[in-house]
């Protein structure tokens, strides 16, 4: 249903019809809808992670550069889902603790932290530290995501160019910060 017509075609009664049972007989596996859209964006995470976990270069650009892509292209893949994955924010020291925090979206962060802080710890970006270059990569990947799902036609190369470029630009950025 989302897939199809976006957050707003959901309802619990719409699922329930669609799997051929009662409203009612969902509450045994859902409290809410809140709670039926939550388990959904945890398995979109699983599937980010799962692209992740492919990704084991030991140059930490590399894995950046990589990881950034993975991003972007699960986006694009399925925009309805990846909308529905930040309803729900990852746990993030710099911020209070709200209970709409997915575990499964602070691993998603924390794989990309990762090859971020080895990037600081390498002194490939010197003067900033991990979290700060996590989020910067997370904003412009994040960013760039928006922008291809706004409709714009792009050929291949055009939408290559622009990967590599927002790509290129972030690294650039934190390198000389």
């Amino acid at each position: 249903m989302i897939q199809s017509g976006g957050l707003e075609a959901v309802s619990l009664r719409r699922v329930a019809t669609a799997l051929g049972v009662t409203a009612p007989a969902l509450y045994a596996y859902v409290s809410d809808k809140h709670d039926l859209l939550r388990g959904v964006a945890e398995g979109e995470f699983d599937r980010l992670m799962a692209a992740f976990d492919g990704i084991d270069d030991v140059d930490p650009i590399q894995r950046i550069r990589r990881l950034g892509r993975a991003y972007v292209e699960h986006a694009v893949a399925d925009p309805e889902l990846f909308r529905t994955m930040f309803l729900f924010p990852p746990e993030l020291a710099i911020s209070e603790i709200t209970g709409q925090e997915l575990p499964a979206a602070t691993k998603a962060f924390e794989m990309a932290l990762g090859a971020t802080t080895d990037a600081v710890e390498q002194g490939i970006f010197p003067k900033v530290d991990a979290l700060t270059a996590a989020l910067t990569t997370w904003t412009a990947m994040h960013g760039l995501a928006d922008i291809l799902l706004l409709g714009f036609v792009f050929d291949d190369k055009a939408r290559e160019d622009l990967i590599e470029t927002v790509i290129d630009t972030m690294i650039r950025g934190l390198q000389a910060r």
